[in-house]
């Protein structure tokens, strides 16, 4: 979307050689990933949980005011991403270790209460219904195997753990194109269901292959409300609408185009990288993931109109709780944000291993003990704190800003030299004023939230 308005020095290589020589690199693994890994490595970056609630906030914007702010986040991400690239040529090895680590705790803590936490709370929370589902268990079984605090443990310890001890993350692109690929069968089964369940949902309701089912009464409760007699005026798409919850919608779309902490780890081990080369690759990323989110929205929006839930898949499960392909594209959600995880973790051990050992080489002992703290930190947050969808909103409208519009413009206003672009100069003003727009998002996402919060009336979904 952005080319380097230098010209030339788009071109330039990323670690530029001396005398003919290339210089000591400062990781030992980078240079060797392809450009399609590297894509599917931006693109598992990109993607999170937050594709779950898009058709929650196109219903409370309308098609059109909805893709209007999902054009202008995916453009201000790629801007971002620029913004970082060009930062990343001038201050050159080795300090361009230390750009995305320059934010250092607050990164830190940005990323691991943020995505890693929001991730495995999903796998805690989801996992047991699936099960339950599968197994025909009742709700409240106290087996161990249907045990949310059990499961995320265990899934850490078996999947995220081993992949997260991987030497390059390059070698995530194959993990990363399955979970990519679990998210197209999402959304295939979404742009199936459109088709499949009637509006105002009654003969769905009424002559579902698993209506001999014990189905709760909470969820045949449900099923009535969602049946109009006679009165089908709610399943009329809206273009344009705004109320209450529509303030939602930009730290929903936000976050779930953050992944600028991945950005640069992934172009170090760019083969033969270069400025104008990862742009490409971060462009067709966001592009892939903005139709992905579109077609997502627009058809889980066109099944249930304004009777969709903030969490998507709820909808459809408290329809019918056993209906098969529901419960595959869960699974296939778990294994998604499961594999997500790992992505999310390089960086954040990467920053940790620069502001501790900043002058020592690869250590597998360091590799592998950063990891086990990370996860364990990790899985503690997550059992012991059960109601966390409200830290998440808040984490959600501080961390998309800082991470997509603040930093990348503060990194660039401060590296490159006042000698090659003065303060006055169109660049910078306009990172400058990239970076107030970040602000101002900031501050309105939180204030409606508050709002929302001490009104009572809170729905917040969404996360990255």
């Amino acid at each position: 979307m952005f080319d380097d308005p230098d010209g030339g020095l788009e071109n330039e290589e990323f670690l530029p050689s001396v005398d003919g020589k290339k210089p000591p690199r400062f990781t030992d693994f980078e240079g060797k990933t392809s450009f399609g890994m590297s894509v599917f490595n931006l693109g598992n970056a990109i993607m999170g949980s937050g594709i779950l609630g898009l058709a929650y906030a196109m219903a409370n914007t309308g098609i059109l005011l909805f893709l209007f702010l999902l054009t202008a986040v995916a453009a201000l991400s790629s801007y971002s991403i620029h913004l970082l690239l060009k930062s990343s040529g001038i201050v050159g090895k080795p300090r361009v270790s230390s750009l995305p680590f320059t934010t250092g705790i607050p990164q830190l803590s940005l990323e691991l209460s943020g995505s890693m936490s929001s991730y495995l709370y999903i796998v805690k929370s989801e996992l047991p219904l699936v099960i339950q589902a599968f197994l025909k268990v009742e709700p409240d079984s106290d087996l161990w195997y249907v045990n949310g605090n059990y499961l995320v443990i265990m899934v850490s310890a078996s999947i995220i753990l081993p992949l997260a001890l991987m030497k390059q993350l390059g070698y995530l692109g194959y993990t990363s194109g399955f979970s990519l690929s679990c998210m197209v069968f999402f959304l295939s089964a979404v742009s199936y269901k459109k088709f499949q369940i009637p509006c105002p949902f009654e003969e769905f309701s009424a002559n579902s292959t698993h209506a001999s089912l014990n189905v709760s009464d909470h969820s045949h409760e449900f099923n009535r409300s969602l049946v109009h007699e006679h009165d089908d005026s709610h399943c009329s798409p809206r273009m344009f609408t705004i109320n209450s919850q529509t303030a939602y919608t930009i730290p929903i779309l936000a976050f779930a185009f953050v992944c600028h902490p991945e950005v640069l780890p992934i172009y170090t081990e760019l083969r033969n990288p270069s400025k104008k080369k990862m742009q490409k690759v971060s462009n067709l990323s966001i592009f892939v993931m903005y139709s992905m989110y579109f077609l997502a929205a627009l058809f889980g929006y066109l099944t249930f109109y304004d009777k969709v839930e903030p969490e998507l898949l709820h909808t459809y499960a408290r329809i019918d709780p056993y209906d098969t392909l529901i419960l595959c594209v869960r699974v296939a959600v778990l294994t998604a944000v499961t594999l997500t995880v790992p992505i999310v973790l390089f960086p954040v051990r990467r920053a940790i291993l620069h502001m501790l050992f900043p002058t020592k080489s690869f250590n597998w002992i360091r590799h592998i003990a950063i990891a086990l703290v990370l996860l364990t930190f990790i899985n503690m947050l997550v059992i012991f704190a059960p109601n966390i969808l409200g830290i998440f909103g808040i984490i959600g409208a501080t961390s998309a800003p800082c991470l997509i519009f603040i930093f990348p413009a503060v990194f660039y206003i401060r590296i490159v030299p006042k000698e090659r672009e003065p303060m006055t100069s169109v660049p910078k003003i306009l990172a400058a004023c990239f970076a107030a727009l970040g602000v101002s998002f900031m501050v309105m996402s939180l204030s409606f939230i508050f709002i929302d919060w001490t009104s009572g009336n809170s729905r917040a979904a969404g996360g990255h």
